[in-house]
Order: C-alpha cells, then structure tokens, then sequence
C-alpha cells in the first residue's frame, strides 16, 4: 500500500525528471552532454516501483550521484555576485526568483582544475537545511536504481575522500561505478559556517554560537584583557566585560546634584550613555581630559557606562598562571574594591591591576549614574522608537564598488568622502593593515585599503577611488574604495540576511538588498565591524 506523504515524492520526482529531461532533450541537449538511453523508447528515469531514484553528473574526471529527494532542481548556472571573506569554493551568490542562492564549485571543493563553465555546466539546487546550488561540469540522467546495485563506499579508494560518499552504485548509465555524494557531509567538512546553521533553528545564533564555542577552547587558559592607562599606571578589564571603546565628545552633558566622580552623560547610538571618571573614583588627582583621553563602555546584565581614562594601550593575552589574587590586605571593602587580581608580566617587571566589571558596577558612584539617567534614557528610546514608526519604508545607503561587485553602507555612518592623495604618509611602527595616514583638517586619519581588508586583490591607484570615512568605536577610519557610485534610497522589504557562510562575513555583512527587478544586489556593510577590537586599538595608537 502506498501512503499519501510517498505519493506526494513520486510526484514531485517526477516533475523533477520531466524538468531534466527536457534540458536533455536531442532538441535541446547542450554539446557533449549524455544521452538518456533507452532501448525500449521510454524515459531512461522513469522507474520502477521501489527503487531509489539518483540523478548522475560529471564533475572533473570523475561521474557523480546524488540521491534525488533532496535536489529541488537543475538549473543553469547563474549570474553571481562575490562575496568578500566566504571560502574559496563559494562562486558568489545569485538570485533564483527572488531569493538568495549560495552558488559552490565542485571542482574547487575537489581540488579539480578551473575550467570555464560553458552550455553543458549546471547547478543542482540541494536543500541542506538551506538551498545551496552545486555546480557539475554536466548532467547525465535521472535513473531508477535497484537496491542490489547499491554498495557500501568501504570497498574502493578515489581522487575523492570517501568521507563524503554515501554509497556506491554499480552499472548505472553505462558507468561500472558511480560514487553517491553526501552533501550533507560535503557541507559539514568544507563549510562549517554553514552546516552550524542548517543545524540550527536561528541563523545569527548558530554562527555566534559556534564562533564563540571555537575561541572559548582555544583561549580555556589565558585571558584576554583591554588595557589601560590611569595617572601612570596600567589597569586591564575582561574583554567580554568590554562592549566598546570611543573618543571623548566634544559635548558631554553635565547631570545635576551628582557626584564629582560623574562627569555627566553623552549619546552613544541614540541612548543616553554615564560616564565616570576612573581618575575620582581611585581619588587621584584631578586631570583635564586631551586628545589621548577615552572612554571604556563596560555592559552588565544589560547595562551601559563609560568609564573615562588617560589612554588605552592594547589587548593583552595572558596566561592565567601569571595572575595573582589582590592581596588581602589591600582588597578591603571601599579600598581598591574595584581591583580583583594582578597581572604579572615581562618576568615580574610589569604589574597590571585587573578591575572586575561586577564590582564597578557594584560601586554606589556607578549605581547613581546608571540610575540619574534611566528615566532620560527611556524617554529617549522612546522618542527613537516613535521616530522609526513614523519614518518611510526606505534605506538610504552609499553604494561603492570594488572591482565588479555593489556594496552600500548607511549614509548616516558616513562622515565623509575625500579623494585618495597622490602620496600616502607612512607611519613606522604602524600595523601592516594600515596603509598610510592623510592630513584632514590638521588631524590625523589612518587610510585602510578596503580590499585588503576584505582578502581581495589590490590594485593600481587610480582617480575614481575614492577614501569613505567612518567614525568606529569612536576612531575616525578612512577605507579605499575602487569607486563611489550613489546615494540609493532601498526598499526595506528588499533588504534581506544575507546567506552566513564564514564568521567574519556573518558579521561586516549580514544583510542584503536583493533587487530584482533592477538585476541588481548590493552587499551591506556594518560599518562598526569593518575593524576588529584589537584593530581599534591598534588605530588609536597611530592616531594618538
């Protein structure tokens, strides 16, 4: 008795077969492409009753099944667009009627020579949790396969690791042995990206999770730590504990009746941010704030502050074998509280007092901050949340180029766009990102060539490029770009996650405009992900 859910397989094979057929049909088979033999004038894939249907490919010199249930179609290879820091088997990414398609060689998965793709080359679209399109060099056939034609992948060794087969198939097509990809496994071992998330039920959350699982083994016996510098000595905190770093403002907004350790308030991303003076808080002296002055914004069970010091140094990676507890005589409670442990480096000769978010938090100076500001905070948000309703449907963006491919960043992160000089001054001592430094308006701007950041080749310098400026975590960035193109006002219901296929690209770009009618899809960038946070810190020496 056949049960409804396989009839409904049969059907949808079938159509599926009609589909390859078609393509394969003497009136539309591409050149070099296989025949479906039949000696009995019916269909090669139509099969009988209980056998496994496959479809067989050629990819290189090798012939190639798939098992059909997961195969959603066979298309044409189509136009794609190169995506910045995915593997090196990713073509790009298309758009298959309105939706985004991760298109991936074989060839490359394989280690097989490039060859260009020509009237004969495919994509099998496969679902794998999320559709991804495979391109083969040809499609041969849908074919029937009875189960004593299926062996186990033990009994062979191949240019193809085993590890990736599910089975083999005997005398199919006129082929003695056809290998059975498993592209699930296929995925797990070249793509872990993706295989995190089409095991996972949140996109954003898979790759955050497993990213996050990845440094936590590998960092299990060190800590890592931002440093910082107050009236001469160095302090560190957790670089968990750290949500960001950012230049003083100009204008930071006194709060009544407060502490003298509570310098007042600023706006950080549309929210009402406390700050604290580090300096008062340790009863130090008193010292204006320069242009080496910065903020640490620490977070806490959802909480925001930032706290004011001299200048930040780097992010330290220390073993905790080399951190001491606080002796108890000094961590008594209202005296160094703040303080928890010591950091013991270069052999003993540099001391680093390690502060605990937990306790600053815990400090009533803080609690007052956070509480002074609260209720302007929330009216805030509110006022940001009411703006937002009230706004159009529309994104509006900068689009740049780089070689062949659109991306786009908020115009609000835009500070400013200049042309790249001739001559680039070079900074000794300066990180091997960073290109050179410009004179803007008598202050110093570190230049980041955009490409290099993204892993893509360099090239020439020529008049269309152009230098965007952003301001991130509060350093003033230049980033070269191949050429600024446009201010385009995007739709938001075109605006869609991009596909997550490497941690670095899951986070500088998430998102995605797919616009269909203009033929068209633009990249995103998140500007604050554009550097990494010891990148920062990095920037903010050349600058200081």
């Amino acid at each position: 008795m056949t049960t409804k859910s396989s009839k409904q397989r049969a059907s949808g094979a079938a159509l599926l077969e009609e589909n390859v057929l078609e393509e394969l049909a003497p009136g539309k088979q591409p050149d070099g492409a296989a025949k479906v033999e039949n000696t009995e004038n019916q269909p090669a894939s139509i099969t009988q009753q209980g056998s496994q249907q496959f479809v067989t490919f050629m990819a290189g010199d090798e012939v190639f099944a798939a098992d059909m249930s997961p195969v959603k179609e066979i298309i044409r290879v189509p136009e794609v667009v190169r995506v910045p820091l995915a593997p090196s088997a990713l073509e790009g990414l298309a758009n298959l009627r309105g939706k985004v398609l991760p298109i991936i060689s074989l060839r490359r998965l394989f280690g097989f020579p490039e060859l260009p793709h020509d009237d004969s080359t495919r994509a099998l679209v496969i679902d794998v949790g999320q559709p991804l399109g495979f391109v083969v060099d040809r499609v041969s056939s849908v074919v029937g396969v009875d189960s004593s034609q299926i062996e186990d992948v033990g009994s062979i060794r191949t240019t193809v690791n085993t590890e990736v087969l599910s089975s083999l198939i005997k005398n199919v097509g006129g082929h003695a042995m056809v290998m059975v990809l498993d592209f699930s496994k296929l995925i797990e071992r070249e793509f872990s990206q993706i295989a995190a998330i089409s095991r996972s039920t949140g996109v954003a959350g898979a790759v955050q999770a497993s990213t996050q699982n990845h440094e936590e083994e590998e960092t299990s016996d060190e800590l890592q730590l931002v440093s910082f510098d107050v009236d001469g000595q160095e302090y560190a905190i957790a670089i968990e504990d750290v949500q960001e770093i950012v230049q003083v403002p100009e204008t930071v907004i006194h709060v009544p009746h407060s502490e003298s350790h509570v310098l007042g308030v600023m706006t950080l991303r549309s929210r009402l941010l406390p700050l604290v003076n580090l300096r008062s808080m340790f009863g130090l002296p008193y010292r204006d704030l320069d242009e080496k002055s910065r903020i640490v914004v620490l977070t806490l069970n959802g909480a925001s502050v930032g706290v004011v010091v001299d200048a930040v140094s780097e992010v330290l990676r220390v073993s905790k074998s080399g951190v001491d507890a606080l002796p108890p005589l000094l961590a008594r409670e209202g005296n160094l509280a703040e303080i928890t442990a010591i950091c013991r480096l270069d052999n003993g000769k540099r001391l680093v007092s390690i502060v605990t978010a937990r306790n600053l938090f815990g400090h009533s100076v803080i609690k007052e901050a956070l509480s002074t500001v609260n209720e302007s905070e929330l009216d805030e948000e509110k006022q940001v949340n009411d703006a937002d309703e009230g706004g159009d449907d529309d994104e509006q963006v900068v689009v740049f180029r780089l070689d062949k491919e659109e991306f786009g960043a908020p115009i609000a992160s835009v500070q400013e766009i200049v042309r790249v000089p001739d001559e680039l001054i070079r900074v000794p001592k300066a990180p091997s990102f960073v290109e050179g430094v410009i004179n803007l308006r008598g202050t110093v701007l570190p230049v980041v060539d955009l490409r290099m950041r993204l892993g893509l080749k360099q090239v020439e310098r020529t008049d269309r490029q152009r230098i965007m400026v952003f301001l991130i975590s509060g350093v003033r960035t230049g980033f070269i770009v191949d050429q600024v193109a446009e201010v385009l006002m995007i739709p938001r219901a075109a605006i869609e996650p991009a596909p997550q296929l490497s941690a670095d690209q899951g986070r500088l770009l998430s998102r995605m405009a797919n616009l269909e009618k203009q033929k068209r899809m633009v990249q995103l960038v998140d500007p604050p992900h554009l550097m990494g946070q010891k990148e920062l810190v990095a920037l903010a020496a050349v600058t200081g």
